[in-house]
């Protein structure tokens, strides 16, 4: 049997939001899909379901969160198929073991906690920064949505040489038949001079150069199927692939794997967690 996408639900309308985005993802994916509601009271404190059920929100219990969400998965995919479960743990911990044994993990951007205003929610954070597979989170306007999309683009930044989130974005952008822009920053050193005896001419296209170089290397193992635009751009990542994700339904960044400080998420990508005009899929890397 295939891996099933799991999407984490609260009851808060991002996470409702999550789950309508999990739904296309996983009919698109032609997978199961997996409601997990894990939660540390026994009563939902919020007013986001109460309309729907026709009840007070103090009387909205995890069943009821867990009907609701599998009430709108089903909305626009009446055949796919839904599990749930509702766990009293830790939601980051129950969602982490959960992605053991996942294609994808799809969170919302916010809670529903006391903190729930915040850039992005603390449990979002974590599974992002720490899951063994790819965790989505769900940012940017109420237009966006899983499966094919609206915009038909998908953006990938590239690193150093082909990565897990390079391979992602091919297999996203295949299944979506989007548009796959891929994306590599560049900078010119401040000290880069022309009296440089390595930067002879304009030191900006030697690095402007390079990049492309890199980025080839980078897609050297592009699937034919796959419609590929390549760009360098000049500036910051965090600058760069912020503006790109107004223009996209997607946009893919790698984590690196643990090194002797544990698992870190690296600035670029904890920026568009924060940022992004789109969801943001994080894709640990395997290599």
């Amino acid at each position: 049997m295939p891996l099933p996408m799991v999407v984490g639900v609260d009851g808060s309308e991002a996470s409702l939001r999550a789950v309508d985005w999990a739904a296309d993802e996983a009919a698109l994916h032609g997978v199961p899909l997996r409601v997990i509601h894990a939660y540390r009271w026994d009563r939902y404190e919020g007013a986001s379901l109460a309309r729907e059920l026709g009840k007070p929100s103090g009387h909205i219990a995890s069943d009821d969160i867990l009907v609701v969400a599998t009430r709108r998965a089903r909305c626009h995919h009446p055949d796919l198929a839904v599990t749930t479960a509702a766990v009293a743990e830790e939601p980051e911990y129950v969602l982490l073991r959960e992605a053991r044994h996942a294609s994808a993990v799809i969170v919302g951007s916010r809670g529903r906690g006391e903190l729930a205003d915040l850039l992005l929610g603390s449990v979002s954070l974590a599974v992002a920064t720490t899951a063994d597979c790819p965790v989505i989170v769900i940012r940017g306007n109420h237009d966006n949505r899983g499966g094919r999309g609206r915009l038909g683009h998908i953006v990938v930044g590239v690193a150093d040489a082909p990565t897990a989130a390079v391979r992602f974005a091919y297999e996203e952008a295949r299944r979506r038949g989007a548009v796959l822009d891929a994306v590599r920053a560049w900078r010119c050193p401040t000290h880069d001079t022309v009296d440089h005896p390595l930067l002879a001419g304009t030191p900006e296209r030697v690095h402007e150069e390079r990049a492309a170089k890199d980025l080839e290397a980078a897609l050297a193992c592009a699937p034919a199927d796959v419609r590929l635009h390549r760009h360098t751009v000049e500036g910051p990542a965090r600058r760069v692939l912020l503006t790109a994700s107004h223009e996209a339904d997607l946009l893919v960044v790698g984590r690196r794997r643990p090194g002797q400080f544990g698992h870190r998420l690296g600035r670029v990508a904890h920026t568009l967690l924060h940022h992004s005009a789109c969801p943001v899929a994080v894709v640990p890397d395997t290599a």
